[in-house]
């Protein structure tokens, strides 16, 4: 299977009448393996950024930002996942071994149904060793 296929199919399916407005995969260099078609460019420091919070812990403070768009920590656990919101979405980043599974969403979608579908995908990439 292709990167894309994971964000296509995966990422952004539909549940319960509600998708995630982009999502992508990300290496932690900040290369893009596959985007959905409407994902917000963003500068590779973003990525370094997400990277750094991760390993130092510094999640709250710093804020999270992708597509120059800071969002509010709101949830960051066990050094792999973080969650923010804006107005009326947020964000999820999954970290694996060597990617970023990230969805962006906005109502009516919620975090929990977003953060559900992230976290479903990573499993089968970290057993393949991404």
């Amino acid at each position: 299977m292709t990167w894309q296929v994971y964000v296509d199919k995966y990422l952004m399916i539909q549940l319960d009448g509600r998708k995630m407005t982009s999502a992508a995969i990300i290496g932690h260099d900040g290369a893009v393996l596959a985007q959905s078609a409407n994902f917000p460019k963003f500068k590779v420091k973003e990525i370094v950024g997400i990277m750094e919070a991760f390993e130092e812990g510094k999640l709250a403070k710093k804020g999270l930002r992708i597509g120059g768009t800071k969002y509010e920590v709101i949830q960051g656990e066990q050094r792999d996942l973080i969650s923010g919101e804006k107005g009326d979405g947020g964000i999820v980043v999954k970290k694996t071994n060597q990617t970023l599974l990230v969805g962006i969403y906005n109502m009516p979608m919620t975090s929990m149904l977003c953060r559900a579908i992230v976290e479903n995908v990573a499993p089968y990439l970290i057993e393949q060793g991404f």
